[in-house]
């Protein structure tokens, strides 16, 4: 079985799907390591979060984070390099979550009109910490992951529902390639 299979496979096992997009959702643990006997550590494959490193702020979502402070350095960096910031309001519990991160890691073209149009944050909503005062003044979301563009000066530019970027089981390519181009600064 391919990784896809596998990963679609443990995610329907552990009850997610596009409608149970909560905390409630937990996604599956990731698998152990294997053990090496080489001395030198074997090379390792470009992780989707090396490959969003230049995208995201922040690797993970984290309930310990401050989003006002973080915004702040987004929305500092975003005015550097003449980019919008967008807010990706999820968690480490969102199935959903790792197949977007994974999705556009995946796609280079996906990928590199992301970073061309944003600078991206995580934003942390699991049991652990909410952040509810913080994402109530941009909207409502009605399913993890959800993206709020920010204009650089910080004002609301769009709430984006991530569903509607879905197909199947995983992200519409030409909808994703569409909606970050849509976004990037001229």
């Amino acid at each position: 079985m391919n990784k896809w299979a596998v990963l679609l496979a443990a995610f329907a096992l552990a009850g997610c799907s596009p409608g149970a997009r909560s905390p409630e959702a937990k996604s599956p643990a990731a698998p152990a390591a294997e053990a090496t006997t080489d001395s030198a550590p074997p090379a390792r494959p470009a992780t989707s979060a090396d490959k969003l490193s230049q995208l995201h702020i922040l690797a993970k979502y984290d309930p310990a984070r401050d989003p006002e402070a973080d915004l702040q350095l987004a929305l500092d960096k975003a005015k550097a390099s003449h980019k919008r910031v967008l807010l990706d309001v999820g968690g480490e519990w969102c199935s959903w979550c790792h197949l977007i991160d994974s999705y556009i890691a995946d796609h280079d073209d996906v990928r590199g009109a992301f970073e061309a149009s944003f600078v991206a944050l995580k934003i942390n909503y699991s049991d652990e910490n909410k952040n509810e005062a913080f994402i109530a003044k941009y909207g409502q979301v009605s399913g993890y992951p959800h993206f709020f563009v920010l204009e650089p000066d910080g004002k609301l530019a769009v709430s984006q529902d991530t569903a509607d970027l879905e197909e199947g089981r995983g992200y519409n390519h030409d909808r994703m390639l569409a909606f970050a181009k849509r976004w990037v600064l001229r």
